[in-house]
């Protein structure tokens, strides 16, 4: 079950969902929208490799925005820090920004109950487009968890993506066993 405007409000207030900054004016039907922040990364190496910590490279969003090309991969990340501890967060993409060729996720569109950080967008284009940091990127969609949660991520000691950052975060892959 997909939360209201009403209950995800409620929500807030009552702390199970935490949005920084938190603007009412962004709160959809059912959905809450947030922000290209102002910085952005790139992968230093053109071949990335699972097994190893790929690095990248910081880049910060002046007021004259920035172009993106096709066949690269940035990484963005959302103005907005959150925390969800009693429903599912999915981030979608805005209609308008998938009008302008513009993906903001690969395959992480799913949080879990317990993420508290800024999202890390995964931003790929079909052509070049010019993105400005504050645009809307996306939306937050909450659903309603069913049943008691033992393994919180926030809590879980095998999270790779705990620590508080306004910059997006590389992949984390290589600290899997595989």
């Amino acid at each position: 079950m997909i939360l209201t405007d009403v209950q995800i409000k409620k929500s807030i207030e009552n702390k199970e969902i935490i949005i920084d900054p938190y603007r009412p004016e962004c709160l959809g039907t059912n959905s809450y929208d947030v922000h290209l922040g102002k910085y952005m990364a790139t992968y230093k190496n053109r071949s990335l490799d699972a097994r190893k910590h790929n690095e990248i490279d910081q880049i910060e969003i002046g007021e004259e925005g920035i172009v993106i090309e096709p066949g690269i991969l940035y990484l963005g990340v959302t103005e907005e820090y959150t925390e969800t501890h009693n429903s599912v967060p999915f981030l979608e993409g805005k209609s308008s920004v998938g009008r302008l060729g513009i993906d903001i996720h690969a395959t992480a569109g799913k949080g879990d109950v317990g993420f508290c950080n800024s999202w890390t967008l995964e931003i790929s284009c079909v052509q070049p487009v010019r993105i400005y940091a504050g645009m809307p990127i996306g939306q937050l969609i909450y659903f309603k968890v069913d049943g008691e949660i033992n393994n919180y991520y926030n809590k879980k000691k095998n999270a790779k993506y705990t620590e508080r950052t306004v910059k997006p975060v590389e992949s984390m892959m290589w600290k899997n066993k595989f």
